[in-house]
Parts: C-alpha cells; structure tokens; sequence
C-alpha cells in the first residue's frame, strides 16, 4: 500500500497588514517530492510521525509537499497559487495511491481565501475522489469550519499547547489510516461549535481549567467505537467567519455517535466559557510585580506574539522597563537593518541604534539607544527536545547581541523567530538563567522552553495585533453573537 504525506501549514493573522510569501514558505519549509522525507524525517513536527507511523504499519510513505511558514499576515493569491499548483503537480507525479495523510494547520487564510484549509483541502477531494481516505492532523489553534470537516474523513488534533504532542498526534493518524485501509476501521467524523472564542491568554493545556475536559475527552474515548476525539482551542487573530473554538469526534461508521461526543465537548466549553476569559494583566501591574520577585522572570509580551503573526518588533515593553528602571533584562526583536549596523560597526564597537517599532504603529515607537556590540552570529540553532511547533532547525539569520548601559541586552535578527527554544539564546553564547528578566515574545507556547529556567512567568497584555483583548480588534466577518464579544 502507498499513502501520500501533504502537509500546509500557517497560522494567518488578518490584523497584521504585511503578507505571507512565497519567499516566506522558502525561507522555512517548501519541500516538495522526495525533499519532503529528507527534511521532516526524524522531527518532532506531526510529518515526521506520519512517516514514522506509516513505516511502523509496513505501508509506503510517498512524500508529495511540506510546506510552512512562520505565522504573519494572510498568504498572497500568488503564493497559495504556487503553492497549490506545486502540489498538485507532485500529487500527480506521485502515481496511485491509497490514501493521503494530511497535516492543515486549519488557521490558514488567503488573499482569496479565508478558508484556505478548507478549500485546499475541498480541492484535494475533487481530485481524488470520495473513495480515498483523506485522514489527517490539526495544530490545537484552528478555525475549524464544515468545509474542512466535510474534505477529510478524519482530523485528529494537537492534545497539547505549547504543542509537544505533534509527532504522536502524527503516528496516531497514520495508524488510523493503516487500520482504514486494512478494512478494520471506517472512520466518520462530526464537529460542534459552540458560539465562543477561547481567550488566548487562557489556552495553556496544563492549567486547571483545562483538566476536567480533557479528563471527559479521554472517558468518551473508552465509549466503544470511537476512535478519536479533538479541542480546538481556536486562533482569535482572524478576521474570518470560522475563528473561534469547536471540538471534533471520531467513530467507527457511527455518525450518531460522533455527533453527540462532538457536542458533550462543545457544551461543556460553553457551560464553562467564563473559565475561558483572560486576566489581561497591563504592563505597569506587571512591571510593579516584577520588582517584588526573585528571578529569572519571563515576561510574555501577549500583544507581539510572534507565534501568532506579529511582526517581533513590537517596543512597548521594552520602553517601560527602562522607564520603570529595571537591568539585566533580555529581549529579541527582528530588525534586519539595526542587524547591519551593528554588523558594520563590528564586534566591541559602540554604536547608536534605532531598534525595533519599524513595522507600523501598532507596534510602539523605537528604541534610540547608544550599544556595544556584543557578538555576531549567523543565526542557526538546533533544538533537539520536542518543543512548540515541532521544530528542529531554525534559521533566524545574521544575528547579533547587543547591549546598553543600562542593562538591557537585545538579540536582534534578520527573520522573525518565535521564542520556542532557549537554543536561541544559548547559540549566541547567552546564558538564559543569567537575566533577571526576560522578555519572551508569545503567550503559551514559549512556556516550554522557559518555565524551566525562569521562578516566574508573566503574561503581560501589551498593545499588538494579538493583544490579549480580541474584544478590542475591528471584525468584520466573525460569527454573531460570540462570546466573549457578545454574552
């Protein structure tokens, strides 16, 4: 048996006016053939367990496209339709098969397309028929929508965030597939959508408003019959009819039963929806808290989420802390044309910069400060622990570290890069446990990675286009009524 491996991935931030790429997929993945295998084999990322699953069950993978990129405002038309067409060219190109394992992120939006997920996906049906099992992964953050639901036979979603569960997430679809195909198994699915938005702030798996249900997702996966069951905990930076929150079930050939396990899910975060809403701490509270605190202290920069699509030049927080006098603190922003200054100037030179608050207003004016150049550095980092997003390699380009007299030291890079690993630090020969304060640009997902090391973490809701406050962002098109915007 042959079972095709298509992965697109990208988390659409619709309040951020710059686009997503081509250049963007290029710059982290955009494999297509046998490239494919070659890049994910081995990763933490759901493609790595589906070939790992697939080999496990004696079934040929047959790699077709991995395609990602880090989230930012929507894909251009021209680059979904490159995309799409490299796609479906490998697809051709790949011969007969038996089934496909896909992984959609299931928050991804187009120029053209605010379902991207569901339209390729709808695409990829008309291809190959409705005989062809269709069975796939989805990062814990998507839009679900009827399209998507409809497209595959089933979805399985990421049980965990920060997202370490990516690779079994993607074994588990491939053995759902193996068994599909061995006639052992006819997968049905159903989704629920309860009319509610979970809180970013509010999304950390392991904190206890999360246990009782997902200690009622793991019962009704003992029910006879079902096979899987999903959260989707929703992304609320998308201007699009499908943002918000919805479950999943999957049974053997029980669509009844699907849909009530779907909807036990969706009532109780309904029933529940106020354990979902944010604590919205402001910066000065959080700075206040701050001088009362040992550290390390992470403090999590809500409203530049580079994880969610903000632009990672956010200077907000950065200016508050030198206004409320607070040393030896780190932070990372992307500011290529600071990097060449700083590059140009050479390592121990001092040199006036004017870092950060270069995307748009949103995001806080710059920072004009007199540095000394710390170190320079090419960028690239290995993360050998599963960590949010299931990356391994990371490129953040020409890279350099600088600092001001009054205890601030800046990371600046040449690509935005989400703070999913301390290798970020420690590949600039930067000893995170050594800060007071660090500033980690995300809400949960950097958790992982920093809880290990910092006494304390903060979310701290700063001004962005992923503000904590989606009730503060300009919709157009979401469902009404929505809670938390309507009651």
């Amino acid at each position: 048996m042959r079972v095709g491996i298509i992965a697109l991935l990208h988390e659409s931030n619709t309040f951020i006016s710059q686009p997503t790429t081509l250049q963007h997929f290029k710059e982290n993945w955009f494999f297509a053939g046998a490239v494919v295998r070659e890049q994910v084999i081995g990763t933490h990322h759901e493609t790595g367990g589906f070939f790992d699953g697939l080999e496990r069950e004696g079934i040929e993978a047959v790699p077709i496209l991995a395609g990602r990129a880090v989230p930012y405002g929507a894909i251009t038309a021209d680059a979904f339709d490159a995309i799409l067409e490299t796609m479906f060219a490998e697809l051709d190109r790949a011969g007969q098969l038996d089934g496909i394992l896909v992984a959609p992120h299931g928050a991804t939006v187009s120029e053209e397309h605010p379902d991207a997920d569901g339209y390729w996906l709808a695409e990829l049906r008309g291809r190959v028929g409705e005989s062809m099992p269709l069975i796939g992964t989805l990062d814990a953050h998507a839009n679900l929508s009827p399209l998507m639901v409809d497209s595959t036979n089933a979805l399985i979603a990421y049980r965990s965030n920060p997202h370490l569960d990516q690779r079994a997430r993607g074994i588990e679809a491939a053995k759902l597939m193996a068994r599909t195909l061995r006639g052992e198994v006819k997968p049905t699915q159903a989704a629920s959508f309860p009319a509610m938005a979970i809180n970013i702030e509010r999304q950390l798996t392991s904190e206890p408003h999360f246990v009782p249900l997902y200690k009622l997702a793991d019962e009704l996966l003992t029910a006879e019959g079902v096979l899987s069951n999903s959260i989707l905990l929703g992304f609320p930076y998308a201007d699009v009819e499908k943002m918000g929150s919805s479950t999943i079930a999957v049974t053997n050939d029980n669509p009844q039963l699907a849909q009530e396990h779907a909807k036990r899910l969706g009532s109780y975060l309904w029933d529940h929806r106020e354990n979902f809403a944010g604590q919205m701490i402001s910066i000065d509270e959080a700075l206040d808290r701050c001088k009362a605190l040992d550290g390390p202290i992470c403090l999590l920069d809500m409203g530049d989420n580079v994880g969610g699509g903000s632009p990672a030049d956010s200077t907000h927080l950065v200016h508050a802390i030198l206004r409320h006098g607070l040393s030896n603190v780190f932070v990372c922003l992307y500011d290529p044309a600071s990097v060449g200054q700083a590059v140009e100037a050479g390592t121990d030179a001092s040199v006036s910069l004017r870092i950060g608050g270069n995307t748009d207003v949103l995001h806080g004016d710059p920072l004009e400060d007199r540095f000394h150049v710390v170190g320079v550095y090419d960028g690239k980092f290995t993360e050998p622990q599963p960590r949010h997003g299931g990356f391994t390699q990371c490129d953040q380009g020409r890279t350099v570290v600088v600092r001001n007299d009054r205890g601030l030291t800046v990371m600046l890079t040449s690509r935005r890069m989400p703070p999913f690993s301390l290798q970020q630090l420690i590949s600039c020969n930067l000893d995170p446990a050594s800060f007071r304060i660090l500033v980690a640009k995300g809400v949960n997902a950097p958790v992982a990675a920093y809880a290990p090391v910092c006494k304390h973490l903060i979310r701290v809701n700063t001004p962005g286009c992923t503000t904590a406050d989606m009730t503060t962002l300009n919709f157009h098109h979401r469902r009404q009524p929505l809670f938390p915007f309507e009651g």
